[in-house]
């Protein structure tokens, strides 16, 4: 997967809008007030929080964000509006006399969250009128809304703002809350966590209960798709028509997850909004997690640290080194995102610089480089008793290693005619002094529509060559 380009995104995000606020000391001795421990503060820090952490993960994928929420006529809102501007997110905030913008202030030490303390009154009862306005302007202009509903009253009815979207033909997304989603229905997908779900479903005896669970209620909702976030256990999605698909979490040592939700639904909708098909924008969803709950704190994933989970699932998944049934998924996300596909095979018994050079020509071709590498049986049948010199996975492994080669997969066959015929590249490329008549699989490719080329190996290098080399040298040492 290649990482889209966030800028494009244009985000409408309304929802409860809240000022994260840290106050961090060392503690050294307990209170003689009471047994509770005294923390000399040191430090503090604001942050945005609720809607406004959404914006600001958003914004810090490289998204146009536009926010707008209700919040108190106080210094606070000043804060949170100044804080979130410094990142160019369009604030359009609609202050309530008489009410204070939610904020919950936590004591920390050692990296310990010690306390919890909220101020905050609900907005449930508040005019909507002049931010269901705001919104019907702001929408025409958006790829995508997302609804941020954190139980505050800024979202106590928000049908009328996801009819406005759909009017509009926008994609909504629902980071939900309390016990009626049924407000909700007619959204594009909604990210509820596991104990929202069961909540709303009732608690599920295994995971076939689960599955038939959140597929009821997507479709009571009349939902595209309902994504489950499931803590330790990664996250599902249920779309419409399809199988559930999961993914594990990824975390390697988790700090805090703190506004993690946040970051799952503003990385689903960049992503979705740059045209990344809901499976995809999921996966990146889910390595934005992992890499935010290794942070102290609300916090925010930027491209770079995405870019570089996904590099590190990549290698850890298959390090270009795929069964035939995980390369046809692949290609399928390949395809969908516009990627040129070139093929090519052989036994790449020994690498050496023509096979590089013979690569790197052939990875030019297009966007994705598939690479079949002949069995065992297969390379000793063509070339006879002794050969290969390297096994299959030694093989495999360091045409993976080669920057030019994207997906290497096996075959046993005496030619790759059927795994060409299933996989059907855009360019099919063979070396050496080929017809194309001549080249397996050709003829398939080009009734698709596709190309043959037949490129050129450098001269005078060869796996043979190098072979009858080196016992040359070793019948005359002898």
């Amino acid at each position: 997967m290649i990482l889209p380009d966030f800028s494009k995104a244009k985000i409408l995000i309304v929802g409860d809008l809240m000022l994260d606020r840290y106050w961090t000391g060392g503690t050294g001795r307990i209170s003689p007030e009471a047994p509770v421990p005294v923390v000399n503060i040191s430090d503090t820090e604001d942050r945005p929080g609720g809607a406004a952490n959404v914006a600001i993960n958003a914004a810090s994928l490289g998204a146009q964000v536009s926010l707008i929420g209700l919040c108190g006529k106080d210094d606070n809102a000043q804060i949170l509006r100044q804080k979130l501007e410094s990142f160019d997110i369009n604030c359009r905030f609609f202050p309530v006399e008489g009410m204070d913008t939610i904020t919950k202030l936590r004591v920390m030490s050692r990296n310990q969250q010690l306390l919890r303390m909220d101020f905050e009154k609900s907005f449930a009862e508040v005019s909507k009128t002049e931010l269901e306005s705001a919104f019907e302007q702001a929408v025409e202009s958006a790829d995508l809304v997302i609804l941020s509903d954190y139980n505050k009253g800024c979202l106590s009815a928000p049908q009328t703002l996801i009819e406005k979207a759909k009017k509009a033909g926008k994609a909504v997304i629902v980071d939900p809350k309390g016990s009626d989603f049924g407000k909700y229905k007619g959204a594009t997908l909604i990210t509820p966590n596991m104990s929202e779900l069961t909540a709303i479903t009732g608690e599920a005896k295994d995971e076939a209960e689960l599955v038939k669970h959140a597929h009821e209620l997507r479709e009571s909702l009349n939902l595209n798709a309902l994504l489950l976030t499931r803590s330790e256990a990664g996250m599902t999605l249920f779309e419409q028509g399809q199988d559930e698909f999961h993914l594990p979490a990824k975390a390697k040592e988790v700090y805090d997850v703190t506004g993690a939700g946040d970051t799952v639904v503003s990385t689903l909708a960049v992503a979705m909004s740059c045209g990344l098909p809901t499976q995809a924008a999921c996966v990146l969803a889910n390595l934005a997690a992992s890499v935010v709950v290794g942070k102290l704190g609300t916090s925010t994933v930027t491209n770079t640290e995405l870019a570089m989970a996904l590099g590190e699932q990549s290698v850890h998944l298959d390090g270009g080194v795929m069964t035939e049934d995980q390369l046809v998924i692949a290609l399928q996300s390949a395809r969908e995102r516009g990627e040129k596909v070139v093929m090519t095979n052989g036994c790449f018994d020994i690498l050496h610089a023509g096979h590089v050079s013979y690569l790197e020509e052939a990875a030019a071709l297009g966007d994705r480089l598939i690479v079949a590498v002949n069995t065992d049986a297969s390379v000793t049948k063509l070339k006879g008793p002794g050969r290969p010199v390297n096994n299959v996975s030694r093989r495999m492994a360091v045409l993976a290693g080669l920057s030019s080669v994207d997906w290497v997969v096996p075959f046993s066959e005496d030619t790759p005619r059927r795994l060409i015929s299933q996989l059907l590249p855009d360019v099919l490329v063979k070396g050496g002094d080929y017809k194309l008549e001549a080249i397996a699989g050709a003829k398939e490719v080009m009734d698709n529509g596709g190309e043959v080329k037949v490129l050129s190996f450098e001269d005078g290098v060869s796996t043979t060559g190098i072979i009858d080399k080196i016992v040359n040298r070793d019948v005359k040492k002898a």
